[in-house]
């Protein structure tokens, strides 16, 4: 399972109630960060968030409100008694910066802690039930969006079939990956028997910042939740091109193109107290969009 829980959806400032940009991203088994705007922590707690099941966090690029609030999260999960190893990803010069905080402040990380610099797109992190991909984005420093997406699925044991056929619990796992069971006496039972398809692996793309891209379709071609930001709504188009961002009709003519199951638009600017507009603009172009609420879980 893929969900998305929203902890910031607004662009540089924090306004109207609205935080920087963070999502929690929940896969099988663990729980991802995309970017750690400034106030992160705090939503981690307002929203019950597990810190503990934190264990990789992604950066899209080195602008205050994608990064402000890394630094005091990574220094809770020390003053907490973190234990478990932790993984950061993001630009290279992220490295630089997470260093010179440490020293200054002489501060020890009392878990391993790895930097992945994210220095090309393409596969980033391959977990056993899904994968992190980056790709570039369009922005005024180098950015870039990350894509998740769930592994094949096992099959799924019918537990009536298993018991009827006496198959031992431990073998549930053999049945997940194909195999047929043979019985005591020999007699081999299929595995179609056992077993029926489960549901078809999720796909998540966040593109972070970026300005209008039509090359982005084919990237996130056919996912089933696209975050596109939307920091200005259509009558400000000028403006976003020359602020190196995109509007609420930009980014649903992307989800269009790409052919995705679902639009989730945020980065707002902070001169909009009313989102009503942002997602009246983006349905008229794409019918399935929503406002990327804060708080709000979203399955994909």
């Amino acid at each position: 399972m893929l969900a998305v829980t929203i902890l910031g959806n607004n662009s540089a400032i924090p306004a109207h109630g609205r935080h920087p940009t963070a999502q929690i991203i929940t896969t099988p088994g663990e729980l991802l960060l995309f970017d750690c705007g400034e106030g992160t922590q705090i939503q981690i707690l307002n929203y019950r968030i597990k810190r503990s099941r934190i264990n990789h966090i992604f950066i899209s690029h080195l602008h205050g409100d994608h990064y402000f609030g890394l630094i005091g999260l990574l220094n809770s999960f020390a003053l907490l008694g973190r234990i478990q190893p932790l993984h950061v990803y993001g630009p290279p010069p992220l490295r630089e910066v997470l260093d010179l905080q440490f020293r200054l402040s002489d501060t020890t990380l009392p878990y391993p802690f790895t930097f992945h610099p994210v220095e090309q797109d393409g596969l980033v992190l391959d977990a056993p039930l899904y994968t992190v991909e980056a790709f570039s984005t369009r922005h005024r420093i180098p950015c870039r969006g990350f894509l998740v997406r769930e592994k094949k699925n096992l099959r799924k044991v019918v537990a009536a079939e298993a018991m009827r056929h006496q198959v031992p619990p431990s073998f549930y796992r053999n049945l997940q990956q194909g195999e047929d069971y043979v019985l005591p006496s020999g007699e081999v039972v299929p595995n179609a028997a056992l077993t029926r398809d489960n549901s078809r692996p999720k796909s998540y793309a966040f593109t972070a910042d970026t300005q209008y891209d039509p090359a982005l379709a084919e990237v996130v071609k056919g996912v089933d939740l696209l975050y596109h930001e939307t920091t200005y709504l259509h009558a400000f188009s000028e403006q976003a091109m020359t602020r190196y961002h995109a509007t609420t009709k930009q980014a649903a003519s992307i989800a269009q193109a790409a052919g995705v199951k679902k639009l989730l638009i945020g980065h707002f600017s902070a001169k909009f107290d009313d989102l009503s507009l942002f997602e009246t603009e983006t349905r008229e172009v794409f019918p399935h969009s929503e406002i990327a609420l804060e708080g709000t879980t979203y399955l994909v």
